[in-house]
């Protein structure tokens, strides 16, 4: 086992914003937070204190939904001109060089090559998480409107092992089948338009050491090979990680830690040459905003202070959020912006950019996250 504590350490500040842009999805995972929001399908009619989390017609869950506040609906974010200014009113309080796409699963979103188009006349870079399913048909375009990369959830290479981890409506083999379908032909569709290609894996415990193997041996070449930790983790999540990591002889190479938000990794080398990533959470909170939240402890803040999200709610405002675990805490954006809470954002990040950089001296700073 190597010791990863004596590693390089790269710092990257956070200035990313995620975007929801569509609440639909055609898969039914077990374990998706879609984006501390409810599945707008089951809760159609249904107002804030009478939304569920739990499993309807579409066999979709949000987990964090019993406690987190969540006070609106999500609606699907047109490619028009309001897009683009509230994107630009975010980027002008924050500073912001990337915005993230997802959903639901963003390439079910009928213009994503539009919204592409205006992130991208703002100057940001474009990256987007999916599923895979919708992507062959609609990466063309959007790589040629500027989309970056596409960051994939990859959950098995089997049908049997998809239909594990989905809601009983959508538990079959052969549509599982048919969904790893798409995800091999978005991945090549991806790399055919010079898209960057990532596989993120989740990987619970021991259990599913066999299962990241087989998908590191399908995938590896093509993408970009990311192990995430569980939100739900009790140690046992990072012990399966180093499971995968010693089995395959991969050598610990760098760190990267994202200042000013909880993402943080380790780059491996593989014996082959390829590179593996191992991406955990680092015990990261704002400083006033987290300060008396009834989660701010080891056992029941999960995710940590991720960053800024951004949504729109039907028949409402564009809404801006700091936790999927406290919708609560999302405001609409005209009062974000001029709010106490953007301004500790804003601080936090470089205090904390400041901070890393002192405590690793050996590596410079580096933008984007």
């Amino acid at each position: 086992m190597h010791d990863i504590r004596n590693l390089p350490v790269e710092v990257r500040p956070d200035r990313t914003l995620r975007v929801k842009i569509i609440d639909a999805c055609g898969l039914a995972c077990s374990f998706c937070h879609n984006e501390g929001t409810p599945v707008a399908s089951d809760n159609a009619g249904r107002s804030a204190g009478q939304f569920t989390g739990a499993a309807g017609r579409s066999g979709r869950v949000s987990i964090y939904l019993k406690t987190n506040g969540a006070n609106f609906l999500p609606a699907r974010i047109p490619a028009d001109t309001d897009f683009a200014v509230a994107l630009a009113a975010v980027c002008g309080s924050l500073p912001t060089n990337e915005v993230h796409f997802t959903g639901g699963e963003p390439t079910l979103h009928p213009d994503l090559p539009g919204l592409v188009s205006i992130a991208r006349r703002l100057g940001l870079t474009v990256g987007l998480t999916s599923n895979g399913e919708n992507g062959a048909a609609v990466l063309p375009e959007a790589a040629a409107a500027g989309l970056d990369r596409i960051n994939l959830s990859v959950f098995g290479t089997t049908p049997d092992e998809l239909a594990a981890v989905q809601g009983p409506r959508l538990a079959s083999p052969k549509l599982a089948a048919r969904k790893l379908d798409a995800l091999a032909k978005t991945i090549e569709v991806a790399r055919e338009h010079g898209i960057k290609v990532s596989a993120n894996i989740v990987i619970p415990d021991h259990h599913h050491v066999e299962r990241v193997l087989r998908i590191i041996e399908q995938h590896g070449r093509s993408a970009e090979v990311r192990m995430l930790v569980s939100l739900e983790d009790d140690g046992a999540s990072l012990a399966a990680m180093q499971e995968v990591v010693n089995h395959l002889g991969a050598i610990p190479t760098r760190r990267i830690v994202t200042a000013g938000a909880s993402d943080q990794r380790v780059r491996y080398r593989l014996p082959d040459g390829r590179t593996l990533y191992a991406k955990s959470i680092r015990p990261v909170r704002l400083p006033e905003t987290c300060a008396d939240c009834q989660f701010n402890n080891p056992d029941d803040c999960q995710e940590g202070y991720y960053g800024v999200r951004m949504y729109r709610a039907i028949d409402g405002p564009f809404m801006v959020g700091v936790c999927i675990q406290r919708m609560d805490l999302c405001l609409p954006l005209g009062e974000f912006v001029m709010s106490q809470r953007c301004q500790e954002v804003a601080t936090f990040r470089e205090d904390e950019a400041a901070r890393l950089a002192r405590l690793h001296p050996t590596k410079a700073t580096v933008g984007g996250a």
